[in-house]
C-alpha cells in the first residue's frame, strides 16, 4: 500500500514510499514519550515551518557546545611569553594541536550520539503517530545542521555561522541526488539519512568557505 512520506518543510514535496506504517496501540509507555520529545526536539509541533525550527535547535546545541568545549579545551593564546623560543613555540603549536583534537573528537561523539538516539526516536514515532517520516520529527534536521558545522570553529564570526545555517537549510529542501532516494529507506534509518547527507554536503561547502576566511 503506497504511503505518502510527509515533510517538515512545505517547500519539499511529498515522496511516495510503500511502507505500510501501523498505528501502535493507543496505551502509550514512558519510553514513547521520550521519544517524541526527542524527535520533536520541543519545535516539532511549531505550526509554521517546523524543520527550520528545528535546524535552529541543532544551531543553539552547536553554539553552546562551543563556548562549552572551549572551556574544558581551551586553545592556549600565542603571547610574547608562550613563543620566547624555538622550543617554545614547538611546545605551543603541540598544545594547541592537542587541544583542536579533543574539541573535534568531542563533536564528532556528539555527532554520533545525535545521530543514534535520532534513529531510535524516529524509528518509535512513526508507529505512535501512524505516519511516514512524521512533519513533527526534526531531530533530523537537528542532526543534520550540527554536521554542517563539522568544520567551523569556535568562535568564527556570526556572517559564517548564519551562513551554514542557510547552507543546511538549501540543502535540505533542494535535496541535490542522490539525497531524495535516501528517504526511501525504512523507518528512523530513512528519515536521519537525507537529512545526514543533506549535512555533509553543506559541511563540505562550509569547510571550503572556512579555508577561505582563513587565508584572507
Amino acid at each position: 500500500m503506497p504511503v505518502i512520506k510527509e515533510s517538515s518543510d512545505a517547500l519539499t514535496p511529498p515522496v511516495v514510499t510503500h511502507a505500510f506504517i501501523e498505528r501502535a496501540p493507543r496505551r502509550r509507555r514512558a519510553g514513547d514519550y521520550v521519544a517524541l520529545a526527542v524527535a520533536s526536539c520541543g519545535v516539532g509541533y511549531m505550526p509554521v515551518a517546523p524543520g527550520t525550527w528545528g535546524s535552529g535547535v541543532g544551531l543553539a546545541i552547536y553554539l553552546v557546545f562551543g563556548v562549552f568545549i572551549s572551556n574544558f579545551f581551551p586553545l592556549p593564546s600565542a603571547s610574547a611569553e608562550n613563543v620566547a623560543g624555538i622550543d617554545a613555540v614547538s611546545n605551543l603549536l603541540q598544545v594547541r594541536e592537542s587541544a583542536h583534537l579533543w574539541q573535534t573528537t568531542a563533536y564528532l561523539l556528539l555527532l554520533t550520539v545525535v545521530v543514534l538516539v535520532g534513529i531510535w526516536a524516529a524509528t518509535r514515532a512513526e508507529p505512535l503517530l501512524g505516519r511516514k517520516d512524521p512533519g513533527v520529527v526534526v531531530v533530523d534536521e537537528v542532526a543534520g545542521q550540527l554536521i554542517t558545522f563539522l568544520f567551523v570553529p569556535a568562535g568564527a564570526p556570526w556572517w559564517l555561522i548564519a551562513a551554514g545555517f542557510v547552507t543546511f537549510r538549501v540543502f535540505d529542501i533542494w535535496k541535490p541526488y542522490p539525497i531524495r532516494r535516501l528517504e526511501a529507506l525504512e523507518s528512523g534509518l530513512g528519515i536521519m539519512a537525507d537529512d545526514v547527507l543533506a549535512g555533509a554536503y553543506g559541511a563540505t561547502l562550509m569547510a571550503l568557505l572556512v579555508s577561505i576566511y582563513l587565508l584572507l
